[in-house]
């Protein structure tokens, strides 16, 4: 368990965020970290490559295994620690796209602490937050209670506030808002850690996105692992992981629409579809990673 202290300071960030982080020379606390959560914690549209070698089409969610900003940040965290002369870190990753917040604490928290961790990450609640009848009080006392249950072994927990979506999903930024809000206070309360994925600029860009404009491309998930590092208090592997990227230049109104009603007719309609059938994308589908591994693995 690590003994620096992780409370949110008052402007938002965490200790070691911006100044006296601990450098990647040095040797991250904690042996066994265990991912929780939905596809965000998966890594959709991450790919690794086949098994025969042959590449998976990058920022395409295909049939190969997906990797995503929990397995980069394993990997950063075990290359910190045996480069310091320790044992690599353990790593599983129970997250299941298409989970609701509630489906997270019954299914993945018990799992995840039989593993005895002392690295917990815990990102969830954008599925919810996408319903109609979402209630913002009601999903951040289940991440609290999830949180103090992981916290009360001993193990140390890494949140994920929700990000800031552009087009065709504005209309969630008051309820993701008032989430994060409650999930700083969760995380004050606790003595957690938080990746802040709201005030990561880059991620308002729509190249950062899947075609489905939920799920990251590989170059967002490996932000997102380096903000990841930050919020541990720790130094991240690439310092310009903040940086934005060059504006692309004006879209036309026109091509704007078309792609807004391609993006409608490709992902928002099976959505739908899946919403009335009482059916998830993750429906059948067991954890990538279900027991903890020496990472990476062999």
């Amino acid at each position: 368990m690590t003994t620096q202290d992780s409370t949110p300071t008052p402007d938002g960030t965490t200790p070691g965020a911006a100044h006296g982080a601990t450098p990647p020379t040095s040797a991250p606390p904690w042996t066994r970290y265990v991912a929780i959560g939905d596809s965000f914690s998966e890594g959709l549209w991450d790919p690794y490559p086949y098994d025969d070698g042959t590449p998976a089409p990058a920022g395409t969610e295909s049939d190969a295994k997906q990797r995503g900003w929990t397995d980069r940040l394993a990997g950063a965290l075990s290359a910190r620690r045996t480069a310091a002369g320790q044992e690599p870190l353990e790593y599983a990753n129970l997250a299941i796209r298409g989970r609701l917040l509630r489906h997270i604490l019954a299914e993945q928290v018990d799992v995840a602490l039989a593993m005895r961790p002392d690295l917990v990450s815990f990102v969830g609640g954008g599925n919810d937050i996408l319903r109609p009848q979402a209630d913002i009080d009601v999903l951040s006392a289940q991440l609290e209670q999830g949180v103090a249950k992981i916290r009360a072994t001993g193990a140390d927990v890494l949140l994920g506030t929700g990000f800031k979506a552009g087009a065709g999903l504005s209309w969630t930024r008051g309820r993701v808002g008032q989430f994060n809000a409650n999930i700083w206070t969760v995380a004050r309360k606790h003595g957690a850690h938080v990746v802040d994925l709201w005030g990561l600029d880059p991620l308002f860009d729509l190249r950062m996105w899947s075609d489905d404009r939920i799920h990251l491309t590989p170059e967002g998930h490996r932000r997102v692992a380096d903000a990841a590092l930050v919020g541990l208090g720790l130094e991240p592997d690439d310092a310009e992981y903040a940086a934005q990227l060059d504006p692309l230049p004006p879209q036309a109104f026109v091509e704007r629409a078309r792609a807004n009603a391609q993006w409608a007719r490709t992902h928002v309609v099976p959505w739908v579809q899946r919403r009335i059938r009482h059916t998830s994308s993750g429906d059948g589908r067991a954890p990538k990673w279900a027991d903890p591994t020496a990472w990476p693995r062999g």
